[in-house]
């Protein structure tokens, strides 16, 4: 008996979750209906239980040790598995229930085309899909599985790439006429969406360009706002093929380096989408089948909205 694990108390566990994801002491206290000193002596009881230090007082914040750090991930990955079981458990009309969220761009470009085949393929299954620009509280929001656009860097959820975004450097034919090296960008405003801010560094660092002291980037909530911000030439935009294509197709903009000057970006520079999930989650049939489909499409081949390869295209005259 003396090698078995003693477990330290669940409420304690349940007071350390909290107070991790809110730093705070009081905050933690006001989330689960009790004192600031009850708080802490639940802290004080887990810190006992397994002798080591996991907060250090800053002022009215508490700052988790390193200790806490690791604890914190398995205690959530815990508390979300306990949370999904009873959920499913007690909600029958929910257990045919898969809500999906993604990003906008990906909802409106690659997957509303396929619902219909998500249908055929996981039949019975109630989908519920919503979009939203940043990772969702998957507890709170009530997701089972997510389709996030980034680097990949979610290291507490189940990731797997779907495919690859890469961006074409668009403009204006007003501002392109103005452009001849790429180190003519930087006279410019460079646009961005708020959760791509390495990207524009990652793309000039490329092409050999110093970026300066000064930041002339704007950013925006999401790509459809940005991509018209390019249309109204306010500044040099990083535009989606599938966009890229249609606008510079139609003339609104052009690619004053050429369409392929960023095809030799190195793989771990090129943002993608996600497809995101709780590892409990993948426990649930339903959602396990529709992580599967998900994961089995070939999400870079959209025939009926890339009917004319971007290289076919001719150049546009600026």
């Amino acid at each position: 008996m003396s090698g078995k694990l003693r477990l330290p108390p669940l409420n304690a566990l349940r007071v350390f979750h909290a107070v991790v994801r809110h730093a705070s002491f009081r905050q933690a206290a006001d989330e689960l209906l009790v004192t600031p000193q009850a708080v802490g002596q639940q802290i004080k009881l887990l810190e006992d239980t397994l002798q080591v230090t996991l907060f250090e007082r800053r002022g009215r914040s508490v700052e988790p040790t390193e200790d806490a750090i690791l604890l914190s991930h398995y205690v959530g990955a815990g508390f979300a598995e306990f949370a999904e079981g009873v959920r499913r458990v007690t909600k029958s009309n929910y257990r045919n229930r898969i809500n999906l969220n993604a990003s906008p761009y990906f909802a409106t470009r690659y997957l509303m085309p396929r619902l219909a085949q998500f249908r055929e393929t996981v039949p019975g299954a109630d989908l519920r899909l919503t979009t939203m620009v940043d990772t969702p509280d998957f507890a709170r929001d009530d997701i089972d599985v997510s389709v996030q656009w980034g680097y990949g860097d979610w290291p507490d959820l189940d990731v797997s790439l779907l495919v690859r975004d890469p961006k074409v450097i668009c403009c204006s034919p007003a501002i392109g006429a103005q452009i001849e090296t790429a180190a003519d960008l930087t006279r410019f405003a460079l646009l961005h969406t708020v959760k791509s801010k390495r990207l524009w560094p990652d793309i000039l660092h490329h092409l050999g360009v110093a970026q300066g002291d000064q930041d002339g980037s704007i950013g925006f909530d999401d790509a459809a706002t940005m991509r018209r911000a390019t249309l109204q030439g306010m500044g040099i935009g990083l535009v989606s093929v599938i966009d890229a294509e249609e606008d510079l197709r139609s003339g609104l903009l052009v690619a004053p380096l050429g369409r392929d000057a960023l095809q030799t970006m190195p793989k771990d520079e090129v943002p993608g989408f996600y497809l995101l999930a709780p590892r409990a989650h993948l426990r649930v049939k339903v959602v396990a089948a529709s992580h599967r489909w998900l994961l089995n499409q070939t999400w870079d081949s959209l025939p009926d909205l890339l009917s004319t390869p971007l290289a076919a295209i001719p150049p546009h005259d600026a």
